[in-house]
């Protein structure tokens, strides 16, 4: 059947002139969320995808089963704050996790905070917390339907007697106590004309970095660094594990570089009272320094300096001198070094990322030598928990088919050794149905692309699965083994592959294979991806018809970039608050900080390469004869103000336009916009399901799969 979408209004005279390229943007009156039009706009989208959603044959069965296998207990790593243990729990269902405190690791806990109280539908979650050094508050920022803005308050953490401090117009920041408990450094923006709800689009520019005292107004909170000239940094301030030093890494964008600035609070005789005395050790955005610990006045730092897959260095305050800076562990000749603590006093927990699974290892601090490997199956390590100055510490494993195991190792014993301290089983899945598997498959110049699949044992290679291939490439974020109930359910129920393919412009193999998917190199995440499907269509393990891939944020780009480049390639697309237009997505909220990754439309040469992919801009402008497009689901929400929901409704349009209208294409173009509901971050569970549920049965319905039971 072919379908009859919403008319939307093209606004033909709007014209924009990129460098001498006249570029029509006729939707660009979507990029109001306010108008009545693009409510009306949003409205019709709605009733035409949710009758469709609701009629998919497995949508009900999808739904029921998924919240059976969601109900199963979920545990984070604890943590110790003075002589309390601490840690996230979630039954099973509840829409927030919950913060439990124990007095002991075998006493009994009780609820310390219960972010489910704060709203009927779970839309409040708590997008921060940080308990002082010795227990006596703890900082809690909390965020409405999804927004990346932030209020935080305080409690009592004896009595969890409520303060009456609170922080507004904080996003994107730190919070970090000094260790007298006096108060918090942390980062907000100047007031903005208009709603700042996370529905508004404005660019966020000019964030400052604060001194909140505990028992003051903000109205008091002392500014202690700002950069005039520079709106688009981002700061955050790490204190040191002695308590004396305010650690300071600027960003400009989200590359993996920081300058890097401290300040010794014990040169303060009157404390925090105004603009802080940074010492500038780092000046500059060449490389990456993260703050491991110090001991004096060395300090150890993980980086990318010389070093695209990391290592770790010591810096002397005393001796600033980059010539006088030491390896403490040189950079692994193809591993990743992940995650690096400092626990016992003298000890670190030292993380690698070997061929995109986790080693973790435990190294003597003062020389960085190998003590012993510390057991971990072929997986990743979701969770780590630990403190410079407690003798123990835990760690969480997880893979495709493990949803979580957390290990206690207390060095302070005689012959210390990591034993199970909780391990979770999720009712109705058995882990032995499943055969996970690494392959190797060629891109187009010849890069090896790793990729996990995940089926059931035994399968025949007789091209009759279907597969649902994920794929991100992009902000040196790396896509590691992860247990999602979801992907288990369409591999037991719908017959299918799941397949995670870890293209270029991730982290899996350091700067190199990000710095490969970036910029005028961005084809190559297409590339990889594509080649994914087609190794699979190859192998015998499914037909193109059958291929259904998926992927949000920069994912969303690159499944709708890969659809206009490959229509006949995927049977169906599923694009997630996907970046869409490439022209103009530094305009909006925060990204201006994706120009790093992506470039910007402002350059001549940056055009150009930006205009090459750009979904938005590559997607057929009338009805054609070419191939018909794969079934697409894109999906966004009203409080997105990450990737607000423009880039999606303009995209829907111009998809609905053109290829909408071409006489084969038979299969549906629809978009769902979910409310109160933002990017992803703080999603309560029931949404979450029903979200999952959506996209299952499109699947299902638009490839043709029935239920197994």
């Amino acid at each position: 059947m072919a379908f009859q979408y919403p008319a939307a209004r093209r606004d033909e005279e709007k014209v924009d002139d990129y460098h001498g390229v006249k570029i029509s943007d006729p939707y660009a009156w979507l990029e109001d969320p306010d108008s009545e039009e693009t409510k009306a706009f949003v409205e019709a989208q709605n009733q035409l995808t949710m009758p469709f959603l609701e009629k998919c044959t497995v949508r009900l069965q999808f739904h029921r089963r998924l919240t059976e296998l969601y109900d199963y207990p979920k545990y984070s790593c604890p943590y110790k704050r003075g002589n309390r243990f601490f840690y996230f729990h979630n039954q099973g269902l509840q829409n927030q996790d919950v913060l439990y405190v124990q007095d002991s690791l075998d006493g009994a806990a009780s609820v310390f905070f219960d972010p489910n109280t704060l709203s009927e539908d779970g839309t409040v979650a708590l997008k921060m917390g940080r308990l002082s050094e010795e227990c006596e508050y703890f900082a809690y920022g909390l965020s409405s339907s999804g927004s990346d803005w932030v209020t935080v308050r305080f409690l009592k953490a004896d009595d969890l007697s409520p303060l009456p401090d609170v922080l507004e117009r904080v996003k994107f920041s730190c919070l970090a106590w000094t260790h007298d408990a006096k108060g918090v450094f942390y980062n907000c923006y100047p007031p903005q004309d208009g709603k700042a709800d996370g529905t508004e689009t404005t660019s966020n520019l000019n964030q400052k970095l604060y001194y909140h005292v505990i028992g003051t107004s903000q109205s008091e909170d002392i500014l202690v660094a700002e950069f005039l000239d520079h709106p688009k940094w981002h700061s955050g301030v790490t204190v040191s594990d002695d308590g004396r030093y305010a650690v300071l890494s600027i960003t400009e964008g989200c590359e993996p570089v920081n300058r890097l600035w401290y300040c010794d609070l014990q040169q303060l005789p009157n404390g925090i009272t105004g603009m802080l005395p940074w010492v500038k050790l780092v000046d500059n955005f060449e490389a990456q320094y993260s703050y491991v610990t110090n001991e004096g006045s060395v300090f150890t730092f993980r980086t990318n300096l010389q070093a695209p897959r990391y290592r770790l260095i010591n810096i002397d305050l005393e001796k600033p001198d980059p010539a006088q800076w030491s390896t403490l562990l040189p950079e692994h000749p193809k591993d990743v070094l992940g995650i690096v603590a400092c626990v016992n006093q003298r000890h670190l927990l030292v993380n690698y990322v070997h061929d995109v699974k986790d080693v973790l290892q435990l190294r003597e601090l003062s020389t960085g030598e190998l003590i012993r490997d510390l057991p971990l199956d072929v997986g990743t390590v979701a969770g780590l928990s630990c403190k410079k100055k407690h003798p123990d510490f835990f760690y969480k494993f997880t893979s495709f088919t493990t949803p979580g195991i957390i290990y206690h190792c207390d060095l302070s014993q005689a012959s210390p050794e990591p034993r199970v301290f909780r391990e979770v089983e999720v009712k109705g899945i058995q882990q032995e149905d499943y055969q996970t598997s690494q392959v190797f498959y060629s891109s187009k110049d010849g890069t090896k692309i790793p990729m996990f699949l995940v089926h059931a044992r035994g399968i025949k290679k007789d091209g009759s699965h279907p597969v649902f291939l994920y794929g991100y490439g992009g902000f040196d974020h790396s896509i590691q083994p992860h247990y999602n109930s979801a992907y288990l359910l369409f591999v037991r129920h719908l017959g299918g592959i799941l397949a995670v393919a870890n293209i270029r412009g991730g982290g899996e193999y350091g700067q190199t294979w990000h710095k490969g998917g970036t910029l005028g190199n961005k084809q190559n995440c297409f590339d990889d991806f594509q080649c994914a499907a087609e190794y699979l269509i190859q192998e015998g393990y499914t037909t193109a018809s059958r291929i259904a891939i998926n992927g949000a944020s920069n994912g969303g780009l690159l499944v709708a970039a890969c659809v206009n480049q490959r229509p006949e390639l995927f049977g169906c697309a599923v694009a997630e608050v996907g970046v869409m237009d490439m022209l103009k997505f530094h305009k909006f909220t925060i990204g201006h900080a994706w120009t790093t990754d992506y470039g910007c439309a402002d350059k001549p040469e940056e055009f150009q390469w930006l205009f090459k992919y750009s979904p938005l801009h590559n997607l057929p402008p009338a009805p054609r004869d070419g191939p018909p497009y794969p079934a697409v689901l894109l999906l966004t929400a009203d409080h997105d103000d990450r990737v607000v929901p423009l880039h999606t409704l303009k995209y829907a349009a111009t998809l609905q336009h053109g290829v909408g209208r071409s006489p084969g294409q038979l299969q549906p173009l629809l978009v769902r916009v979910d409310t109160r509901s933002g990017h992803g971050a703080g999603k309560p569970t029931s949404k979450a399901i029903q979200e999952d549920a959506d996209v299952f049965a499109f699947i299902a319905q638009v490839l043709g799969l029935g239920w197994r039971d």
